[in-house]
């Protein structure tokens, strides 16, 4: 179950020619392969992509009728070796993950690609998570595409350019019979626009007719010495192919080109960025008309030569855009302008972050230096400067007049991320904390997932992370005599992905005695909820109910444990103990299993908000803390971290300490009541029953109840009162 639907937007895939289609980014590059005539696709979930594969996922009848095979790719890997479609048949095909780890899983299969060609057109679209919310290492996918030589294009981020850029990328893969990479950042993936619709496409060449007319050809194949001949092909016959495309089809943009002897060179990702900063000094207005000229490369890699020069022919000097190191493209830029005998000065990393995100506030210091260098803007007073400086951010949004502002982390407290209120993980690293208590610290190798919140505050579990599904191979080196075994966590997504092969066979290969702890919550849930083998729901169209366990012996582990319910906070303290103290030698593996709360709440509010207003008796549990039982010692909050437990005032006049309550948020989930009592902590923690639309019954009992409390309230009071004097 993916945490969102797209039953209703998918409906827009079906406009035809002349209609306006109005949506979002992702579902307009949907609707842009559809008009492709693409006749597969493939991907695997990832930020700022998921939903791209939730579309493609809830678009099944549509991509049926146009006879399009979609797959849910087991990993990145996976995927771009599906394009291998495209080597010896017109066949177009796309893509999809996240990147840069995505393309890091699948760089063996895009470069065998790469170096055979294809035949048909590969589009390979990643989701460029790069800068501000971003979750993974700050790299580009840039790298790749040099190293590959796969053409990469960037276009400027509103849906008519999005939409040109996917039906030319396959134009120009099949010209220049070279796989085309299309990174969308993460705001061009959320954009919200519309462009005109075209007729939606069927293949000319079906997969059908793939296989009953099978080709081959061995000079396609990465093999010596054909491979020796693919790297000359590939500078000497794609390259010039692919350049005269570009330029053919003006994939680049030219704006202003002749209002000014200074100039802007822009990756197409950060041009509606730079034009805002621009606005903010008015060398631009609210449209986008520029004062200063504009080369916007659509296309980041290769760079065209020709309008480069064409570009700064006349000009004093430009300011290169190009975010992120290594500075791949001002690199090339000076060789060009060098070997050229260009006398135009080249600037970029001087004036703009060595590294980093180019938010709008970068990019208006930026735009604002190489403005002032070159006489378009006045130079600011040192007072006002340093006023700016501090409202940077403010400035692009607030036409007020600015205010100085104090440093954001002098004013609001530091949030690091964390599990969600009922997330069934958390209990497992309050377990980890008690055996902690009671055998010392271990060596954790963490992995890629909601679990490496472990890292943090409350639990600070967790030594490294080497990628998706690398827990158990972070931990392979320990493998050591010692007093103490390691540990290493992977999800259920990990361990589909990556972990079975890497991490528990690999450990089985090579006899090691370690745990490796499987978190088994149903889903790929850091990506959004989407179904794998293990799941237990049934769906439709993907093969679910496929136990870890079994997968797991099958490999050949002895020592397998499953705990069915991680809220058992006990029972995973004594299920950990037993696998670090056991005299058993080889692998151990426990699956640590329970449902994501938040596809959970997902799929059964709505269910209980209907039966309530259908006037069913509804009963929700909720867990609350006793305020004259709480000491204050507040070690609930400590071992648990749970967003829905905070503190109050103490009742109690005598007492200073704040008392722990539980907000509404609570689910119902326990888990602070299991920690505390598998702790030893207190027994302050109540469970209590909220019922919507009672029955005549619970009315009955709830009168009866408030009596009964009542008459020992007001004994109580008068005992109190005899003491009072």
């Amino acid at each position: 179950m993916a945490e969102r639907s797209f039953v209703e937007e998918v409906k827009k895939l079906r406009l035809s020619a002349g209609d306006v289609f109005r949506g979002e980014g992702i579902l307009a590059v949907t609707k842009a392969l559809l008009e492709s005539g693409v006749s597969y696709v493939a991907g695997y979930q990832g930020a700022p992509i998921s939903h791209l594969m939730d579309v493609l996922a809830d678009a099944q009848d549509i991509l049926s009728e146009h006879g399009i095979r979609f797959e849910n790719s087991a990993s990145e890997a996976t995927a771009a070796a599906t394009l291998a479609a495209s080597v010896n048949y017109p066949l177009r095909g796309a893509v999809t993950f996240k990147a840069t780890v995505g393309t890091n899983v699948a760089s063996d299969a895009l470069a065998n690609l790469a170096s055979g060609g294809v035949t048909g057109g590969a589009l390979i679209i990643v989701g460029e998570d790069y800068g501000e919310g971003s979750s993974i290492m700050q790299e580009r996918s840039h790298a790749f595409a040099m190293k590959s030589q796969i053409w990469l294009l960037d276009p400027r981020p509103n849906l008519p350019s999005i939409v040109e850029a996917v039906k030319q990328g396959f134009e120009l893969s099949e010209a220049s019979h070279t796989p085309v990479m299309l990174q969308l950042r993460i705001r061009a993936c959320h954009v919200h626009g519309h462009f005109v619709a075209g007729d939606n496409k069927r293949a000319k060449f079906t997969l059908q007719d793939a296989l009953e007319n099978p080709q081959r050809d061995v000079g396609r194949i990465v093999l010596p010495p054909a491979s020796f001949v693919h790297e000359q092909e590939k500078v000497r016959e794609r390259w010039p192919a692919a350049v005269k495309f570009i330029e053919d089809r003006q994939l680049n943009e030219f704006f202003a080109e002749g209002a000014d002897d200074i100039g802007i060179i822009v990756q197409g990702g950060s041009y509606n960025t730079l034009v805002r900063a621009l606005e903010r000094l008015d060398l631009a207005d609210v449209y986008g008309n520029s004062k200063i000229p504009l080369y916007v490369m659509n296309v980041a890699y290769p760079v065209i030569e020709r309008e480069v020069l064409r570009f700064c022919e006349g000009k004093r000097a430009v300011l290169i855009v190009e975010e992120g190191q290594p500075n791949f493209v001002e690199q090339n830029l000076a060789t060009i302008l060098r070997q050229a005998g260009s006398t135009t000065a080249l600037h970029g990393k001087d004036m703009l972050p060595v590294a980093g995100e180019y938010t709008a506030a970068e990019l208006l210091k930026g735009a604002r230096a190489f403005g002032e260098r070159y006489g378009r803007l006045q130079p600011l007073p040192a007072p006002v400067r340093k006023v700016i400086a501090l409202t940077e951010v403010a400035a692009i949004g607030v036409d007020a007049a600015p205010e100085p502002a104090l440093p954001l982390g002098d004013s609001v407290h530091a949030r690091p991320p964390g599990f969600c209120t009922g997330c069934p993980e958390r209990p497992i690293f309050s377990a980890m904390k008690l055996v902690e208590r009671e055998l010392g610290a271990h060596h954790v190798s963490a992995d890629i997932g909601c679990h490496l919140f472990s890292i943090l505050p409350p639990f600070n579990i967790g030594n490294t992370t080497m990628g998706y599904g690398l827990g158990g191979a972070g931990a392979a080196a320990l493998n050591a005599p010692a007093g103490k075994r390691a540990i290493s966590v992977m999800g259920d997504g990990g361990f589909w992905h990556n972990g079975l092969t890497s991490g528990v066979a690999n450990a089985v290969f090579n006899r090691s005695d370690n745990l490796t702890i499987v978190v088994d919550n149903n889903y790929t849930s850091a990506t959004g909820g989407q179904d794998i083998l293990s799941s237990s729901a049934n769906n439709a169209t993907r093969s679910t109910g496929h136990a870890i366990e079994r997968a797991v012996r099958g490999v050949g582990v002895k020592w397998v444990r499953t705990l069915r319910r991680t809220y058992d906070v006990a029972g995973m303290r004594d299920a950990l103990k037993d696998a670090l103290t056991t005299k058993e030698k080889g692998p151990k593996v426990l699956i640590a299993q329970s449902e994501c709360m938040l596809n959970r709440q997902r799929r059964e509010k709505p269910l209980v908000r209907k039966a309530i207003a259908d006037g069913k008796r509804m009963v929700r549990e909720k867990f609350g803390v006793d305020s004259d039982t709480c000491t204050g010692d507040h070690s609930c909050i400590r071992l648990s971290g749970c967003p829905s437990l905070s503190i109050k005032p103490n009742p109690d006049p005598l007492r200073t300490d704040p008392v722990a309550t539980v907000m509404d948020s609570c689910v119902g989930c326990g888990v602070c009541g299991e920690v505390s009592h598998a702790a030893v902590l207190c027994p302050s923690f109540y469970k209590a029953q909220i019922v919507s639309n009672p029955s005549r019954w619970d009315l009955v009992r709830e009168r009866f109840r408030a009596k009964v409390i009542g008459w020992l309230q007001k004994g109580e009071a008068k005992r109190r009162a005899a003491y009072a004097f």
